[in-house]
């Protein structure tokens, strides 16, 4: 995983075209070559509303970026066994 600018380099052409120049297997420049549809789910999600702190995502990233950021297994451990217990109903209530 690499945090940082995305890369704006132009996709490579798509192999396998006509050998004309600018198209390929007859689809005009610029057509696009596949239709996105969202969900209603997904249209009502308020981005500005998302749980979001963007000082700790900073901060994170910076230290991913000075090779100090430090990964502590147990606790991911703990927390995917805790999520996984109340997703099944045996939650410690």
């Amino acid at each position: 995983m690499k945090i940082g600018p995305i890369d704006t380099k132009p996709a490579a052409p798509a192999a396998g075209g006509t050998g004309r120049k600018g198209k390929a297997d007859g689809a005009a420049a610029g057509e696009p070559s596949a239709k996105v549809e969202l969900s209603a789910g997904a249209l009502g999600v308020d981005a500005a509303a998302a749980d979001f702190n963007a000082a700790k995502v900073q901060r994170i990233a910076q230290a991913i970026r000075e090779g100090s950021y430090r990964i502590d297994a147990e606790a991911i451990a703990d927390k995917l066994i805790a999520n996984a217990a109340e997703l099944l109903g045996k939650g410690s209530n």
